[in-house]
């Protein structure tokens, strides 16, 4: 039990950096519909950068920079450009996955068995390590979930307690009113893209960097898809973000457990691997009210 808690954990941090990136754009009126395209460009820029570099930090920072052109991309198009935020998502994403199966080839060819890095090392932090229970599950994990252990407070914070917060919700629900502040409703708008770009490519290189130590194009598989929906279903609010993303953090090591313990004997596989994605839709079916953003979704045209 304590071995699932502590993988929940660890398969929480990923999902957590994408769900929160994705509260923050969404609140400003921006539907991150590329954030499947943003984790897998994540996960193959902290590959790559890693595995000729030696360096898991610059792994790290090209996995970024790889989340941060992407968003840059599909914010350019949908913010000033105007054209629908879905459908250039959805584009994005499908470019994505073809940018990474390409370049994958062209740099490694066809390897006979999977190339591999080091992954992040789990460190334990002193005394509270030593915690039962809670020390294992908790604080021996690697940085990048303390890292977000971080964000969940400062997220909150800064959206509900701060001046910045304030401008970012109130450019997704009163654009107009942001405008006549003074403010660039688009500026400010595309900016939260570009950040929530890093966030997503930094999440994408856990699941290389942090987790296999390898990178496939099917590595994502939808997780991409999951934080989008715990963005949703914690309704816009980091509280909300952090219990949808422990309840799809559990389901996600549950799923891997049994595969490990039963090897497909006892289920199919293809029936664990789908617990989490069922789980969005029960959820998500399940759900009877939503506090959406007024202007989520839709372009700001400044009038003269």
């Amino acid at each position: 039990m304590l071995n699932i808690l502590s993988r929940a954990v660890m398969m929480c941090t990923p999902l957590m950096l994408g769900a929160m990136a994705e509260v923050y754009a969404e609140r400003t009126g921006m539907m991150i519909t590329s954030i499947e395209g943003i984790f897998l460009m994540g996960a193959f820029g902290g590959f790559v950068g890693t595995y000729f570099t030696g360096s898991i930090v610059l792994g790290m920072l090209i996995a970024i920079l790889c989340g941060l052109v992407t968003a840059a991309l599909y914010g350019g198009i949908t913010v000033y450009m105007r054209q629908q935020q879905i459908v250039t998502g959805t584009a994005i994403n499908i470019l994505a996955a073809g940018f990474c199966a390409f370049f994958y080839r062209v740099l490694f060819g066809i390897p006979t068995t999977p190339l591999k890095i080091a992954t992040l090392p789990k460190i334990e932090i002193p005394l509270l390590s030593k915690i039962p229970v809670i020390g294992e599950v908790l604080f021996d994990q690697n940085i990048l979930t303390y890292f977000v252990y971080l964000i969940i407070p400062v997220s909150y914070f800064v959206l509900f307690r701060t001046s910045l917060g304030l401008t970012l919700r109130s450019t997704g629900e009163n654009p107009e009113a942001v405008d006549v502040a003074g403010l660039n409703v688009n500026r400010i708008r595309f900016l939260t893209v570009l950040v929530a770009g890093a966030f997503g490519g930094l999440a994408g290189s856990f699941y290389t960097l942090g987790y296999l130590g390898m990178f496939t194009s099917g590595i994502i598989g939808g997780r991409g898809w999951i934080a989008f929906a715990i963005c949703f279903l914690g309704n816009w609010n980091p509280k909300g973000v952090v219990i949808g993303t422990l309840v799809f953090g559990l389901a996600d090591a549950v799923s891997i457990y049994i595969q490990a313990v039963s090897g497909g004997t006892i289920f199919p596989n293809e029936l664990i691997i789908a617990l989490p994605y069922i789980l969005t839709i029960i959820l998500t079916i399940s759900r009877r009210s939503f506090n959406v953003p007024a202007k989520l979704g839709v372009p700001y045209f400044k009038e003269d």
